[in-house]
């Protein structure tokens, strides 16, 4: 089958929801990601069906995110008061629930199933193997990573996420990367097969995510015009290291003891996430304590446009996450022409490129330096704009969706078909019996 030929695809992300607001929950990255290329797939004549968890009873059975692109709630376990840790005791229920809804289509009516981080990858495993088709995943974090450069305050990915990754590596026709180093490390750290890993680095919506007007952003969002305006957007929890920005805003502040309120505005737009659930007013805390209540201002996930103008009115956006596959944070706001200061790890510099500027580990002094030095220098932080501008054009969605398409084919050519349900096609016993 090719590109083409390709009409409807399954898409997994057992989890969370592509409906959720991203920066709160579980709800990230990953749920743009999703969201975005199903529909840029609907734009392109294909269907699209999103099974995920139901998480409250409200939720009807389908939902129309676009036409073309239909959202399937699936009961499995109760619907609050699961932890992502505590869903694969319900990945049972969850297949059950896709083998259902699967039934009520004729045979072959999915071309190809893409699962979504590893839960859902073990639930895509089997789907492919009873319809037939190819598995593609992508696993936008990987707990081997992660647990090389764990945050203080987090706590290690448990083995049986490790094994189950390890499986669905095995298991998938074909593994999407969202940078040359994720390929890496899925080689170097899953022994993944080489041929059977392909990079499609992820997007933004250029339509949404413009440049704009500094000073006409500050006002609707309400800023100082002439602040040093320093952001982070994004889940708030030890992973992405939002403490580290307040902590090197102090060490400004220490450097500038003449700066009030109106001379510096540290943003945290987001809400709290994984650990940061347990101490959900753990932020907050450090910021009284280091005296920049006055300064910080705690901002609810926001709407696209919304964050586009906390983009927009910014001077710098800071990404100091300890692991990000990519980083859709930068892209965005590279792509609204404000520079970005990030960590240099995981996917960042390839999501940065010349857009802005790459810190080596997290120590509080080498980034308020970093800061410091690009809130005296407008010139710079001018240039470093025109570049993220630049930069951003070529990672729309659409580009992302042609690459996904072209590895959807590959894996279509590739597919190692299952010997226990192939077999099961050949003798007419049902594959749970087959030996």
């Amino acid at each position: 089958m090719t590109p083409e030929e390709i009409r409807r695809v399954a898409m997994f992300s057992v989890h969370t929801s592509p409906l959720e607001q991203p920066g709160t929950g579980d709800a990230g990255g990953m749920n743009v990601y999703i969201a975005e290329v199903a529909k840029e797939l609907a734009r392109q004549n294909r269907e699209v069906e999103i099974f995920t968890r139901a998480t409250t009873g409200a939720l009807p059975p389908t939902v129309e995110l676009v036409p073309g692109v239909t959202v399937r709630h699936i009961t499995a376990g109760p619907y609050e008061g699961l932890a992502k840790n505590d869903l694969p005791g319900q990945l049972c229920a969850f297949a059950a629930g896709v083998m259902r809804a699967g039934a009520a289509r004729p045979e072959g009516w999915y071309d190809l199933v893409h699962s979504h981080y590893w839960l859902s990858g073990q639930v895509g495993w089997l789907a492919a193997d009873r319809w037939r088709v190819p598995l593609v995943h992508t696993m936008h974090t990987m707990a081997r990573v992660k647990n090389a450069a764990l945050a203080d305050g987090e706590r290690p990915e448990p083995a049986g996420r490790e094994i189950g990754e390890a499986q669905v590596v095995e298991a998938a026709d074909l593994l999407t990367a969202n940078t040359a180093d994720e390929a890496c490390q899925l080689v170097s750290l899953y022994d993944a097969d080489p041929a059977r890993v392909v990079v499609v680095p992820p997007g933004v919506d250029l339509e949404v995510f413009t440049p704009g007007d500094r000073y006409a952003a500050r006002a609707r969002l309400g800023l100082p015009q002439g602040a040093h305006v320093v952001l982070f957007v994004g889940r708030i929890q030890p992973l992405k290291a939002p403490d580290l920005l307040v902590k090197a805003a102090r060490r400004l502040l220490d450097a500038h003891p003449d700066w009030t309120p109106d001379d510096l505005v540290v943003g945290i737009l987001g809400g709290p996430s994984g650990t940061g659930l347990e101490h959900p007013e753990s932020l907050a805390t450090l910021a009284a304590e280091l005296g920049m209540t006055a300064y910080v201002r705690f901002v609810p996930p926001a709407d696209r446009a919304t964050l586009a103008q906390w983009y927009r009115a910014s001077d710098l956006v800071t990404v100091p996450s300890y692991n990000e596959s990519f980083g859709l944070v930068a892209i965005e706001s590279l792509a609204c022409g404000t520079p970005v200061v990030a960590a240099r790890v995981g996917g960042l510099p390839t999501a940065v490129g010349p857009g802005g500027v790459l810190v080596d580990g997290h120590d509080v002094d080498d980034w308020a330096t970093t800061l410091d030095r690009l809130l005296a220098d407008p010139g710079l932080r001018a240039e470093l704009g025109r570049r993220a501008v630049r930069h951003a054009r070529s990672f729309g969605w659409g580009a992302t969706t042609e690459r996904l398409l072209q590895a959807y084919g590959e894996a279509c050519r590739t597919r190692t078909p299952s010997p226990i349900f192939e077999a099961s096609l050949l003798t007419g016993v049902p594959a749970a019996v087959v030996p």
